[in-house]
């Protein structure tokens, strides 16, 4: 791992004596790597403030870690559920960053002034308002006024063809004015925010080892996209300026496009997660290197023969389109592999290689999750590493029985 500028990063046997009077299955975070990333973002992101994903961390232990550090401000949730309880644990700044048909968590929001304060929700329909409405304890135009953001579609069109997730369908600039105008005029809102998340940029890589057709074509699609959404958000944001002028926030980006996204005048802040614990699908990206701090260690407990170890467990999937480039990697000790016709098991995974004749029952092999926070989905506490030391063990999301998704 001589590429990555730390010392003791991905060093195994530092992992392995952190971690020696701990049984596996287990999660680690190295700190140095988990710091170095967030330096890292900071960088990127030019003097605009970052917005931490919470859906790629999901533990608050390591939330509070990284929005102690210049650089950062607020957060992005994933659920409303996920909103409130954050809210309610001190955090400030909530943007949730998807619509919710959450019925008793609008009542709540509705009914308490601080955490009306704290978050704000995301609308791309009128109807979604109603919802709000209706949720309210006295009916509409009750209760806290509701901080809202809108979502702009940034999907790149070239004639029938569609690049990126199917999100908003607030795509023209029009559109964004024209709900905006309905936001404003409707008691119990309050407009503060736009947000554009270009996942095609973002989170697809641009430079995917042995693919070198595929990652140059990657390479001007996004080129394409980056120039055609920086000219549409700048109307869009116009549009809606034109209605509020008391918009407080631009939200932009993730991990893959944080140096972009803040280059543009229209944005005021970028957000990002993934880029803290760098799973393997941010491993091909061209403008920039980030360390893999977040890993899960599987024990060895069988051989069955020469050049194969198993390990217990280890089958976790990430989410989207199902394929290789979803599963988790054997990391450490270097040069294992699946076995093609088992792969990563929910109770036993076969590992070949010659890197297995030096494991031993009872051995730790690491492994990289392919995607951030799905990770603590599996684990109740992860171990924060310092070098070759234990320096805390937090709970995860899941650790503290919260489950939101």
């Amino acid at each position: 791992m001589s590429h990555y500028p730390t010392d003791t990063y991905g060093d195994k046997a530092l992992y392995d004596r952190a971690t020696a009077h701990l049984d596996a299955p287990l999660a680690v975070v190295d700190l140095q790597a988990f710091d170095a990333n967030a330096d890292d973002l900071v960088r990127r992101a030019q003097g605009k403030p970052v917005r931490v994903a919470s859906k790629s961390v999901r533990c608050r232990a390591l939330l509070e870690r990284v929005l102690a550090r210049d650089g950062f401000a607020g957060i992005m949730s994933f659920t409303l559920d996920e909103s409130l309880w954050l809210a309610r644990s001190g955090f400030p700044d909530v943007l949730l960053a998807y619509p919710s048909a959450d019925r008793a968590g609008f009542a709540e929001l509705t009914a308490d002034p601080k955490l009306a304060a704290a978050v704000t929700v995301m609308v791309d329909d009128p109807v979604q308002l109603d919802l709000i409405d209706a949720a309210r304890p006295a009916g509409a135009h009750s209760g806290e006024e509701i901080r809202v953001c809108l979502e702009l579609d940034t999907s790149y069109r070239l004639g029938k063809v569609r690049v990126g997730a199917r999100r908003s369908p607030l795509r023209a600039p029009g559109q964004l004015g024209a709900l905006a105008r309905t936001v404003v005029r409707r008691p119990g809102f309050r407009l503060v925010g736009l947000m554009a998340y270009e996942g095609h940029v973002a989170g697809v890589g641009d430079e995917v080892a042995g693919k070198p057709v595929f990652s140059g074509a990657v390479r001007v699609m996004q080129a394409a996209a980056r120039k055609e959404l920086a000219r549409r958000r700048w109307e869009a944001v116009r549009a809606v300026r034109a209605v509020t002028p008391r918009l407080e926030f631009v939200n932009g980006g993730g991990t893959g496009s944080v140096q972009h996204t803040a280059a543009e005048a229209a944005v005021t802040e970028v957000a990002a997660g993934s880029g803290l614990y760098v799973p393997r699908l941010f491993d091909n990206f061209r403008s920039f290197t980030g360390r893999p701090a977040a890993l899960f260690a599987q024990p060895v407990v069988r051989r069955p023969g020469p050049g194969v170890v198993t390990v217990l467990g280890g089958g976790y999937p990430a989410s989207g389109v199902a394929g290789a480039d979803r599963l988790p990697v054997p990391y450490l000790p270097a040069g294992l592999r699946y076995d093609p016709q088992e792969g990563p098991g929910e109770v036993q995974t076969p590992l070949l290689g010659a890197a297995a004749d030096g494991l031993a029952i009872g051995d730790k092999v690491w492994f990289r999750h392919a995607k951030a926070g799905e990770l603590c989905e599996r684990f109740a506490q992860l171990q924060l590493v310092d070098g070759d030391r234990v320096v805390a063990t937090v709970p995860t999301y899941r650790g503290e029985g919260r489950t939101f998704l």
